[in-house]
């Protein structure tokens, strides 16, 4: 019951037996709690987090489906992906596997979080670390757990988030920090691949959205 407290608390408690019972009446249940509540607080945070995030995938994935007037979804071919796959691949990344084609709709997708993660470093400073990176990309609703840090690019922090939710999904972003803000790049991660192990063609510009 005592394993949140001190040992200093533990001996004044022992020397002391009515500060020992004056204090377990007062404090006990609270102690208790609190010391079990610490990772469970922290497990359902973290489980928040990726429930906004899914909601947030889903509404991006809906407003991106097209649909029938009959209530049908429209059929697309797949679109091209921004990235390629082959020739003149970033050095500073030791992974091979390529990345592969996005959907129409994960396309359309990547554009709506590439919208949000420009907006969200428009002039924030995400060139100066990448803790500032991660805490950013917290702050606009990507789990933690779905941002990984990748190798520095010239100096500037960067960071992948995985934005695959259903089985079958490829979408994925790599956030390199600026001076200005963020550089933003969709990729395809293929099934069963972690972000981190696409090798992607490096940009220079930022993309246009």
């Amino acid at each position: 019951m005592w394993g949140c407290v001190s040992d200093r608390h533990r001996s004044g408690m022992r020397s002391n037996p009515l500060r020992k019972s004056l204090l377990v009446a007062a404090l006990g249940g609270a102690v208790v709690l609190s010391c079990i509540g610490v990772g469970s607080a922290a497990a359902a945070t973290a489980d928040d987090a990726e429930t906004r995030f899914v909601e947030l995938a889903t509404s991006i994935r809906d407003y991106c489906t097209p649909v029938r007037p009959s209530g049908g979804v429209i059929d697309r071919p797949a679109a091209t992906s921004s990235v390629s796959p082959s020739g003149n691949l970033d050095s500073a990344q030791p992974v091979s596997v390529d990345p592969v084609p996005l959907n129409a709709v994960e396309r359309c997708a990547g554009q709506q979080h590439q919208r949000r993660v420009h907006d969200g470093f428009w002039q924030a400073g995400a060139n100066r670390s990448y803790e500032a990176l991660h805490a950013k990309l917290t702050e606009l609703g990507y789990p933690a757990s779905r941002i990984h840090r990748m190798p520095d690019f010239s100096g500037s922090p960067r960071a992948r988030v995985d934005l695959r939710v259903l089985g079958g999904d490829h979408l994925a972003v790599q956030v390199t920090g600026t001076y200005l803000g963020a550089m933003i790049e969709t990729f395809g991660t293929p099934e069963g691949v972690d972000v981190t192990e696409v090798r992607l063609k490096p940009i220079i510009d930022r993309p246009s959205f």
